[in-house]
C-alpha cells in the first residue's frame, strides 16, 4: 500500500488546515486509519485515527479542534484542524492497520504502512 499525506505548511495560530492521505495498491475501506505526528526531539505520537463504520478516537490534546474523516470511494483520509496551536508543530503522518476488527489501536507499532509526512508548522 503507498500512503501519499498532503496538506501541511504554515500557518499562524489560531488557524486552520486540512490533510489528506490519498491511498493506491489496496482498498482500504475495512481497515483503521490513523494520524500520528512527530515533534524534533519527541517519539511519534497518536493524534486520531477512524475505523471502518467511522467510529473515531482522539488524542485528549486534540480533541474538539481536529476531526478526522474518511471518504472510502477515494480511498483518502482526511484530517481537519481547527483552532490550531504552536504546540501542533510537527511532521504529520498516516497509517493503515491491518489487524482487522472495530477496536481503533493507538500505538505505532499497530499499523503496518505509513505514509511520508506532511509538515504542519504553527506560528504563534
Amino acid at each position: 500500500v503507498q500512503l501519499q499525506a498532503s496538506g501541511g505548511g504554515l500557518v499562524q495560530a489560531g488557524g486552520s488546515l486540512r490533510l489528506s492521505c490519498a491511498a493506491s495498491g489496496r482498498f482500504l475501506s475495512t481497515y483503521v486509519m490513523g494520524w500520528f505526528r512527530q515533534a524534533p526531539g519527541k517519539e511519534r505520537e497518536f493524534v486520531a485515527a477512524i475505523n471502518w463504520y467511522s467510529s473515531t478516537s482522539y488524542a485528549d490534546s486534540v480533541k474538539g479542534r481536529f476531526t478526522i474523516s474518511r471518504d472510502n470511494a477515494k480511498n483518502t483520509l482526511y484530517l481537519q484542524m481547527n483552532s490550531l496551536k504552536p504546540e501542533d508543530t510537527a511532521v504529520y503522518y498516516c497509517a493503515v492497520s491491518f489487524r482487522g476488527g472495530s477496536n481503533i489501536p493507538l500505538i505505532p507499532l499497530e499499523y503496518n504502512d505509513w505514509g511520508q509526512g506532511t509538515q504542519v508548522t504553527v506560528s504563534s
